[in-house]
């Protein structure tokens, strides 16, 4: 057996899919990487039986039994508080004790952020961890940051925001000096709210990131910038706005291929390049939504997340332990002390 790098706890129980979804992204994860250990957390009866349906590397993949799990529709704080067995609990634990390098999950968002920053903790100095997603562009990816866990953040902390994001991105996505746009309604200075008003000197005054100015929503697909900073509330309804937008793009154009004879021999002339075109607007291609900032890794996934993205998500955490990113971003942000 490889040597074994990373160890991922991840959540058996969370999402619309789980567990047979999740246990078959875990498998593939395992089938890619070879220095991948996954502890699979859950009802371990529920667990086993999936588990019986398929070919795996049993030194690589491990139960751990939790008994409870948390609903969506449960109040986050009340449920990590009292669901001590839970799955996202049991697992996240885990990652604090450092038996585990990261946790995934496509469970409750809500208890997935409270435990990140109560059971995992933040990096010392670290004001909000926020999440963040990778979203498509024409030419690649950007990250959109926060996009859901500070809904009331201080300028402050979406400097904090840009640094991190500019982090990941050059570590972790590859792209040397990531370009950092503030979103607003308008590229002018002046423009925007009290919030994006006073953080955009402060982000000016950063040597340590490529700050390009304000970005406008409707340059995000263009590419404008690589990292997108803003507070929760935005970040969120744009990425539903833009996840929908997606959907129906595809929607639309597989109904256009589909409308007679003649669309159907040209969609079969261009299969190739076309299903690689569409491919890349796919959100299960980018895994999960890192919380950064905290102790330890905590990748969210979406609740009708399916094998692919499970098993995007775990790679990720994988890169993400290989390039020392909380290393970097303790140095980085917190060098002068």
């Amino acid at each position: 057996m490889a040597d074994i790098s990373t160890v991922v706890a991840v959540d058996a129980m969370g999402g619309d899919n789980a567990p047979k979804e999740i246990i078959k992204g875990v498998i593939k994860a395992t089938q890619k990487k070879e220095n991948i250990k996954v502890l699979l957390v859950g009802k371990e009866d529920e667990i086993n039986k999936e588990l019986k349906e398929f070919s795996y590397d049993e030194e690589r993949i491990k139960v751990i039994n939790a008994t409870e799990v948390i609903d969506t529709n449960e109040h986050p704080v009340n449920a990590i508080r009292r669901k001590k067995d839970s799955s996202i609990v049991v697992a996240m634990n885990l990652v604090k004790n450092k038996e585990a390098d990261a946790f995934v999950s496509a469970g409750s968002s809500g208890a997935i952020l409270v435990g990140g920053q109560t059971i995992v903790g933040r990096i010392r100095g670290i004001e909000r961890p926020p999440l963040a997603p990778l979203i498509p562009t024409k030419d690649g990816v950007a990250l959109l940051i926060d996009c859901g866990a500070n809904v009331d953040a201080r300028a402050s902390h979406l400097v904090q925001f840009a640094k991190m994001g500019s982090i990941y991105m050059e570590n972790v996505v590859g792209i040397k000096n990531p370009r950092v746009g503030l979103l607003n309604i308008g590229v002018e200075e002046e423009k925007g709210n009290a919030l994006v008003k006073e953080t955009y000197p402060l982000l000016k005054e950063c040597d340590d990131i490529n700050f390009i100015g304000s970005v406008e929503a409707r340059e995000i697909p263009e590419g404008a910038a690589d990292v997108i900073v803003c507070e929760a509330f935005v970040g969120n309804c744009i990425l539903k706005f833009y996840e929908g937008v997606g959907n129906v793009l595809l929607s639309k154009i597989k109904s256009a291929l589909m409308a007679s004879f003649k669309t159907k021999m040209g969609a079969l002339l261009i299969k190739k390049s076309l299903k690689t075109t569409l491919k890349s607007f796919k959100t299960d291609e980018y895994g999960g939504a890192p919380l950064l900032g905290l102790n330890g890794l905590v990748v969210k996934t979406h609740g009708n997340a399916k094998a692919k993205e499970v098993c995007t998500s775990i790679l990720q955490c994988v890169s993400f332990k290989e390039e020392n990113i909380n290393e970097k971003i303790k140095e980085h942000l917190f060098k002068e002390d």
